[in-house]
């Protein structure tokens, strides 16, 4: 802890990875478990290109449920501690594979999010974007504009990430001196590989996680932990 500490204090350039185990502790479902299972039904057959076109109805309910739950949740002491340690960096960015926005509500800036926003809505027929909080009083919604049907703006499986986050994410990787991957189980794509790429770009990469991943031994130093234990004592200056 105190060499990982030292690595973050003393760097010029960090970049934090962030995954579902850290908005888990704040009462997010998680896709993976019993914790996110819907109607007994896999989120994973849900969040797909081809269950919208199948079903888009049936999707949207789903979608609502984890907005409904996700609306009241706040942010935990991890989320704070980063919010604190990127006022301190010049060179940051924090770049995240949770969709629930509560990196922004803890108040973290520089952000990248790769997998998109659940209170985001495109539409699918004129691609108009907007941010939108409240539930939709029928579903599916479609678009005031053109009268398409709206998605959600997250990334579903077998999508392309947003250029814009995806490439922000993998420059800051390239440069990175230390690269903390925090609450990832490491096993989706292409966030999996960040931790090696970061590696061979020469950064110290430190891991918070309670469970071994895929990148544990890649690390440079592993901290076993709840990222809201954790990472404020990584992230904020040792009280004297």
């Amino acid at each position: 802890m105190d060499t990982a500490r030292g690595w973050i204090r003393t760097c010029r350039s960090l970049c934090v990875l962030t995954g579902a185990g850290v908005s888990a502790e704040s009462g997010v479902p998680t896709f993976r478990g019993p914790q996110g299972l819907w109607k007994e039904k896999d989120p994973m057959s849900l969040a797909t290109p081809e269950a919208f076109a199948e079903d888009p109805k049936e999707v949207w309910e789903w979608y609502q449920w984890r907005r409904q739950r996700i609306r009241g949740c706040a942010p935990n002491p991890g989320h704070a501690a980063l919010a604190a340690v990127e006022a301190a960096k010049p060179d940051f960015l924090l770049v995240t594979q949770n969709v629930d926005g509560l990196h922004r509500a803890a108040g973290s800036r520089r952000v990248a999010e790769i997998h998109g926003s659940i209170w985001v809505v495109r539409c699918t027929g004129c691609g108009a974007e907007r941010e939108e909080r409240d539930d939709f009083p029928e579903l599916p919604p479609r678009c005031d504009g053109c009268g398409g049907l709206r998605r959600p703006g997250v990334v579903w499986f077998g999508e392309m990430l947003p250029r814009e986050e995806s490439d922000a994410a993998m420059e800051m990787l390239s440069r990175c001196e230390v690269l903390i991957v925090a609450g990832t189980s490491a096993v989706v794509a292409p966030a999996s590989g960040y931790a090696a790429l970061a590696r061979r770009h020469g950064a110290r990469v430190i891991e918070v996680n309670p469970d071994e991943t895929p990148v544990s031994g890649i690390c440079d130093a592993t901290i076993r932990g709840k990222s809201g234990d954790v990472l404020p004592a990584l992230c904020y200056p040792r009280s004297s």
